[in-house]
């Protein structure tokens, strides 16, 4: 069995939410090859920098936790806007703010510039830093095994 991999994807939490309602991802504003590098099994952890698309009001958190689900990269044909989205089965958690894990997060090369790597939109994560955010996000719970 493959190991996984840990991503990191950028979206406003309103639009995280909508997500984890649908049960599905989306990165990068709709574009498909962040959710191609992804593959079943992989976990992604879903950072926040607003709380809204349009809105300036920060959240600076990790919103949602979830496992890609082995089903294909699909484009939303609706309402103007085509999106690429990728089912993933997303896990209850808490929204964990980023400023108290700074120091503690091997991805953040520096404090001071800290939401840099954030531009990117969708990034691969060192292990260890996804076990610690999970923990965090999950309360101290446990990854569920693969399937």
């Amino acid at each position: 069995m493959r190991k996984p991999r840990y991503w990191v994807a950028v979206a406003s939490c309103d639009h995280v939410r909508k997500g984890v309602e649908g049960g599905f991802g989306q990165a990068c504003h709709g574009k498909a090859a962040p959710l191609r590098r992804m593959a079943p099994g992989d976990w992604v952890l879903y950072y926040s920098p607003r709380l809204r698309f349009e809105g300036e009001e920060p959240c600076q958190a990790f919103t949602a936790i979830g496992r890609v689900v082995d089903a294909p990269v699909e484009q939303d044909m609706g309402g103007g806007f085509n999106p690429f989205r990728r089912a993933i089965a997303f896990l209850p958690c808490r929204e964990v703010p980023i400023r108290p894990l700074l120091g503690r997060l091997s991805f953040i090369q520096d404090v001071q510039r800290w939401g840099y790597i954030f531009r990117r939109g969708h990034f691969e994560l060192p292990e260890a830093d996804f076990q610690l955010l999970s923990r965090e996000m999950l309360g101290g719970e446990q990854l569920p095994a693969p399937v």
